[in-house]
């Protein structure tokens, strides 16, 4: 026989793990967001070695390694509607050794 602490949540599982799908399903994808994000900003710093770590184009990078991740993946969508939620996430993410500095 199985026996239910007295203050049972029905939005609990059987081992206290939270079973509300719209709360796991927008956890997924911050995390698949923060995955691409990540993807993204791995490969404008590969675009910035590559150019022999000339100053000033962060931007350039930034928007071209986005399109070249974001070209080849089905989440593009929900990174997109991620990143318009936060979009200052995206120029703090951009690496400091691109020149991404503001001159203002």
């Amino acid at each position: 026989m199985i026996r239910y602490h007295r203050n049972w949540d029905s939005n609990l599982g059987p081992l206290g793990v939270i079973v509300n799908s719209e709360a796991r399903r927008k956890k997924q994808q911050e995390m698949v967001a923060g995955l691409l994000e990540r993807k993204i900003r791995l490969h404008a710093q590969q675009l910035y070695e590559q150019r022999g770590k000339e100053e000033g184009l962060a931007l350039q990078d930034w928007v071209q390694a986005e399109s070249e991740v974001l070209g080849k993946s089905i989440m593009a969508p929900f990174y997109r509607k991620q990143r318009q939620a936060t979009p200052e996430s995206v120029t703090s993410s951009l690496p400091e050794s691109t020149g991404c500095e503001s001159s203002q």
